[in-house]
């Protein structure tokens, strides 16, 4: 829902700051004061080209902007969130900034693109689901959603309730088409298989050829490390060996002296020779040092061939690493992966089969959904077509006759193999044409309206505005229109640019378009209308300019009448 808008020195406008409601929006004016601008403004936030010459006179750029609330458009959201553009508190901010040589594009803040702005306002029929622009624009100048089949299929499976049908449909589709995309790859790697083959199994055994598991890379340097320090190890290994018990100078011949006297004086001192007992632990503890530090020796190897072996095998690991990955981890994890694609293409023509017995299913399945989705919108385009050609005579078009052609096509697409375009015939001995091609805007207008009323309102809430919706009506009709327009707009948005009393009347909110000459210059003004504004606005409409007391009345009782 359009909330506000803003718009500075484009066209005729200075500086318009208006603020939309829910509801029907009625916009009057007189012919000339500006209201085409206005609608050309709401345009740029659609998404169309703008131009330096609808910067207003001594200006340097123009400015629109809108806020949207989006709370109820979680598609919308979720484009947002893909972009990487901040959604917060359920807004969307476009702006929209027109400078001579070019003009920017602003999403909540954030310099965008047009084509994203597009894209945003206006999507296009997706896979996932259904989808709708934010402001659906229908009058003299444009009406892309409802001159688009895609959209006349959107409007008759959302009437005929086939959303979810619809979905299951468009999920099994993208099911066979992954299926596809593998068996495409699949007959490309046959190509060359035996050749992969050969080249994945030496990576393999050269990978293996290696003989190291997790962690084993560091125990192998730190142990090339020991070896080529053995020398000095040894040696220093020597002389705690010679320290401790080497000669009769050793620190074990000394304590075991000490010991032996220390037996011999205890005979004579049985205290002191308790005060010597502390040494032989000491003694006990030295001779285990000696063991260990022995038995540590016998074990090194200081065979040449050794080291040369582990080094060979770290140069490997050097090698290695560079066509694999840095470390040993990453170098075991690209051996399971060449074994996971080794085994996939030894058992690729057994996954082959298995393919095509899934597509065989698969496209069974679709076929007999696209038959059911075709067939129930058949069945409901009849419906919707009379409906509508009951709605189009209400509102004084007898002449022009609705029709839904429907036809298949020979592939699937996301929504089934159905081709649906609404149509149009001058009298029924016409033949039908498209509706793109030969509808005029207010026929447009008044065929759309017809159909929301019909239909209902959309699961995806968004702006509808209406231009010359009012076009070739009058009296009862008008009344009509007003009425229709007033039950499209609940639970949401209309905006309707009226120039009948009829359907102003109708209007939830009221905003008036002046064009006035200030300092030589002109300018547009737009004003939200209080209930004594509305009566001499409508009077205005009844009457023209000259207001009378009978316009007035009559406008009174318009507006209540509307109200009731």
């Amino acid at each position: 829902m359009l909330l506000e808008l803003k718009v500075s020195n484009f066209a005729i406008i200075e500086n318009v700051h208006l603020t939309f409601k829910g509801g029907l929006n009625i916009i009057s004016g007189e012919t000339g004061s500006g209201k085409s601008v206005l609608l050309k403004s709401l345009s740029l936030l659609m998404g169309s080209k703008s131009s330096a010459d609808i910067i207003r006179g001594g200006s340097g750029q123009a400015v629109v902007e809108g806020s949207f609330d989006i709370s109820g458009r979680e598609d919308i959201r979720h484009r947002l969130q893909s972009y990487g553009i901040e959604n917060e508190d359920d807004l969307l901010v476009v702006r929209r900034v027109i400078v001579a040589d070019k003009s920017r594009v602003y999403l909540n803040g954030q310099l965008s693109s047009l084509n994203l702005l597009k894209d945003l306002i206006s999507p296009l029929v997706e896979v996932t689901g259904p989808s709708a622009p934010l402001i659906e624009l229908t009058g003299q100048h444009e009406n892309k959603s409802l001159m688009s089949p895609s959209y006349h299929l959107d409007m008759l499976d959302r009437y005929a309730g086939l959303w979810d049908l619809r979905h299951q449909f468009q999920t099994l589709l993208e099911s066979l088409r992954s299926l596809e995309k593998e068996m495409l790859a699949i007959n490309e790697n046959s190509k060359d298989k035996e050749q992969r083959l050969d080249y994945l199994t030496f990576q393999k055994n050269e990978i293996a050829a290696l003989d190291l598991g997790p962690g084993e890379d560091e125990v192998l340097e730190q142990e090339i490390k020991r070896l080529k320090s053995g020398n000095r190890i040894i040696q220093f290994t020597n002389q705690i060996e010679s320290m401790l018990d080497g000669d009769e100078d050793s620190a074990l011949a000394r304590i075991k002296s000490v010991l032996k006297k220390g037996h011999e004086i205890s005979s004579l001192d049985p205290q002191l020779g308790d005060k010597l007992l502390g040494l032989e632990t000491i003694k006990s503890s030295l001779e285990d040092v000696l063991f260990e530090v022995r038995t540590y020796i016998d074990k090194i190897d200081l065979d040449p061939e050794n080291l040369e072996s582990l080094e060979s095998k770290l140069s490997s690991l050097r090698k290695l690493q560079k066509k694999y990955g840095p470390s040993l981890s990453e170098i075991l994890q690209s051996l399971v992966t060449i074994e996971n694609e080794i085994h996939q293409l030894e058992t690729q023509e057994q996954r082959k089969q298995e393919i095509e017995k899934e597509m065989i299913k698969i496209k069974s399945d679709l076929e007999k959904r696209a038959h059911e989705l075709h067939k129930k919108r058949v069945q409901h385009s009849l419906q919707l077509k009379s409906l509508v050609n009951k709605e189009l005579e209400d509102l004084n078009m007898k002449g022009v006759q609705f029709g839904v052609h429907a036809e298949t096509r020979s592939d699937f697409s996301p929504t089934g193999w159905s081709h649906i375009e609404f149509t149009t015939q001058a009298t029924t001995k016409d033949t039908p044409k498209s509706l793109a091609k030969f509808a005029s805007g207010g026929e447009l207008s008044r065929i759309l309206l017809s159909l929301k009323k019909i239909i209902g309102k959309s699961d995806l809430p968004r702006t509808y505005l209406f231009d010359e919706v009012d076009t070739g009506v009058s009296g009862e009709t008008a009344e009509k229109v007003g009425i229709k327009l007033h039950s499209i707009a609940q639970g949401q948005q209309v905006i309707c640019v009226t120039h009948l009393p009829q359907v102003a009347a109708h209007g939830d909110h009221h905003y008036l378009i002046q064009k006035d000459t200030i300092n030589d210059k002109v300018a547009m003004t737009v004003d939200e209308l209080n209930h004594k504004e509305r009566v001499k606005e409508l009077a205005r409409l009844i009457s023209g300019e000259k207001i009378t007391k009978t316009s007035l009345a009559h406008a009174e009782e318009l507006l209540g009448a509307a109200h009731v």
